[in-house]
């Protein structure tokens, strides 16, 4: 048996292989004490921290499922990272509850400019043959967010606070080649909201004459926001959606930190509405958690009560959907929070929740709408597996490319309505 003097060195090496560093100070204490009293393996130090910072987030303490209670030897350490994974996957399976003021305080990001070197569109960074997709296209305007959203996949993209403006952004977006014979959907809110800076660096004011100069192309501004004032400020063209991404307040709160509230939201997409501007939503990601089924259905109320589905382009369903380098980022970050606290299954080379609890949230959801809804406004499933769309809205898309070319047919068409109207 090696001596045993020799394991505090191995474990300082190891740890840093691990979310060791990223505990919190006395976890990090009981995790260190138990490592040298059992001797982990990495592969035992790993699991049992990613475990450890799991239970951190969620309010829940490692020393209360594995004390150091003197057992030693490897059986007795084999039983209790069995019973501690046990543990953890029976909390993962509960629903969650969410109690308190989530109080997160997030660094100020850090506005610079960074010449990108050139400008060209991209196609969504979570795009998967395995999936059903609308084949959007993006055009990253701003590089890194700003808000502290704990499920965020932008942060697996990205390092750090710092938010990056191209100081060329509206000369290249200029230039950029666009096909007059072609319908485009472009979408740019995948690297950051499409408006929590404004026009800052005269972003918006870009955006607004690249639509204006090209009407076969649908350019949608994805938010979190309710920073709407210099599109009020201006005349829009028709091609100009703004799309706001809602959740119930008690999701708001605890898991989408810094942005606006749900009723900041609404309001600006009411007041855009009103200046003619397309809307849509998206219910994004939606979170199974105590409640949720009345939660979505005031959310829903919320919107048919408030709003005329001529007015509104879509409404998009989806839940919780990460890579692992992502995950990785949310336990390295240690926000309290409880997205992790879900039974992830692997699907379609993503973790996410189990079919049968997707097939219920997005039934919930459908079911709420009334029938001038569903037949006024485009619905879909987003990054969701084809399977699910029968269930849910009872037709399917045969691929992707029916299902982007039935998207575009539907926009285009809210679009020319607003031009014969006059709207815009």
């Amino acid at each position: 048996m090696p001596d045993r003097r020799s394991y505090p060195e191995k474990f300082e090496r190891i740890a840093r292989q691990t979310p060791f560093p990223h505990l919190p100070r006395h976890t990090r204490g009981h995790v260190r004490r138990l490592a040298h009293h059992y001797r982990f393996t990495l592969q035992e130090l790993r699991t049992v921290t990613e475990i450890a910072q799991d239970l951190a987030m969620w309010r829940t303490e490692l020393s209360g499922l594995w004390p150091l209670d003197g057992e030693e030897g490897r059986e007795a350490k084999k039983s209790r990272l069995r019973n501690l994974q046990r543990q953890w996957q029976r909390l993962k399976h509960e629903p969650n509850r969410y109690r308190g003021v989530a109080a997160v305080a997030l660094p100020k990001p850090v506005a610079r400019e960074r010449d990108k070197g050139g400008l060209g569109l991209g196609t969504c960074p979570v795009a998967s043959p395995r999936t059903r997709c609308c084949n959007l296209l993006t055009l990253d305007a701003v590089d890194n967010c700003g808000y502290g959203c704990s499920y965020c996949s932008i942060q697996s993209f990205f390092s750090g606070h710092e938010v990056f403006f191209d100081p060329h952004f509206g000369e290249r977006l200029e230039a950029l080649e666009i096909d007059p014979e072609r319908i485009y959907h472009i979408g740019t809110g995948q690297s950051s909201d499409s408006l929590m800076w404004g026009n800052s660096h005269g972003v918006l004011d870009a955006l607004i004459a690249f639509a204006r100069r090209h009407p076969n192309v649908i350019l949608e501004l994805k938010t979190k926001s309710a920073n709407i004032g210099h599109l009020l400020r201006r005349p829009l063209p028709p091609n100009l959606l703004c799309t706001w991404s809602l959740n119930p307040p008690l999701i708001v709160d605890h898991e989408e930190h810094g942005t606006a509230s749900l009723q900041k939201r609404l309001q600006a997409a009411e007041r855009l509405a009103r200046k003619g501007v397309i809307v849509g939503f998206h219910l994004h990601p939606m979170v199974h958690f105590d409640g949720w089924q009345q939660a979505y259905g005031d959310l829903i109320d919320q919107l048919q009560r408030r709003f005329d589905p001529a007015d509104v382009a879509m409404v998009s369903l989806g839940t919780l959907t990460f890579i692992r380098p992502v995950i990785r980022r949310i336990r390295e970050r240690g926000l309290d929070s409880q997205i992790l606290k879900l039974p992830l299954e692997e699907t379609n080379g993503k973790l996410s929740y189990p079919e049968a609890v997707k097939r219920e949230l997005f039934r919930h959801a459908w079911n709420c709408f009334a029938p001038s809804w569903r037949e006024q406004v485009f619905f879909y499933l987003c990054m969701e597996s084809d399977a699910l769309w029968q269930p849910v809205f009872g037709h399917s898309y045969p691929d992707n490319l029916a299902f982007e070319a039935a998207m575009k047919r539907h926009y285009m068409e809210k679009i020319l309505s607003r031009v014969r109207s006059g709207r815009d």
